[in-house]
C-alpha cells in the first residue's frame, strides 16, 4: 500500500519537465516507459500481492497532480490499483503526516520530504513497530474506502 498526500514532487524531474512542454507518454510504446519499477510491480502481483496507491489531492488538481494523472496508466499497466481521494472528502479522516508504504502489513516506510518536494537526505523511515504499521494500515483504509478508483476519477 502506498499512500501520497502532496500536491508536488520533484518539480524538476525530467518526466514532469517534458510532460510541461507537451510531451505525453505513448501508451503503445512501452518500451519508452516500462523499467524495473514496473516490473517489480508486475512480478509481485503476479505472485498473488496486491499493490495499492492512493492519493490524496487538492482540486483543482496541481500541474504536477495531473502529470500523474496522465501518467498513471503505466502503474495500472503493471497491476497496480490506484485510487484518488479529493481532499475536500478527506474531512473527518485522521491523515498520515506524510507519504508511506506499508508492506505486507508488517513494515512500513516513511518518506519525508523537504518544501520543495524533494526526498529529504534522510528521508527514508523504515518501522516494524506493530502500533504504527497498523495506524498505517487504519489509515490506507479508511482513504481507501473514499477514493475514487482512476477510471472513475475525473479530476477538475
Amino acid at each position: 500500500m502506498h499512500l501520497e498526500l502532496r500536491d508536488s514532487y520533484m518539480l524538476d524531474a525530467p518526466g514532469y519537465v517534458a510532460w510541461q512542454r507537451g510531451v505525453r507518454l505513448d501508451r503503445g510504446e512501452r518500451s519508452a516507459w516500462w523499467n524495473g519499477w514496473h516490473d517489480a510491480v508486475h512480478a509481485a502481483v503476479g505472485r498473488g500481492v496486491t499493490v495499492r496507491r492512493a492519493r490524496v489531492v487538492s482540486e483543482p488538481i496541481s500541474d504536477y497532480v495531473r502529470y500523474e494523472y496522465d501518467t498513471t496508466f503505466t502503474n495500472l499497466a503493471a497491476g497496480e490499483e490506484v485510487r484518488w481521494l479529493p481532499r475536500r472528502r478527506a474531512t473527518g479522516l485522521a491523515l498520515a503526516s506524510t507519504d508511506f508504504w506499508l508492506f505486507d502489513g508488517e513494515q512500513a516506510l516513511f518518506h519525508h520530504f523537504t518544501g520543495t518536494g524533494r526526498l529529504d537526505e534522510d528521508g527514508r523511515e523504515y518501522t516494524d513497530d506493530p502500533a504504527l504499521v497498523k495506524l498505517c494500515a487504519d489509515v490506507f483504509e479508511a482513504v481507501w474506502e473514499r477514493a475514487v478508483p482512476h477510471e472513475d476519477y475525473r479530476p477538475r
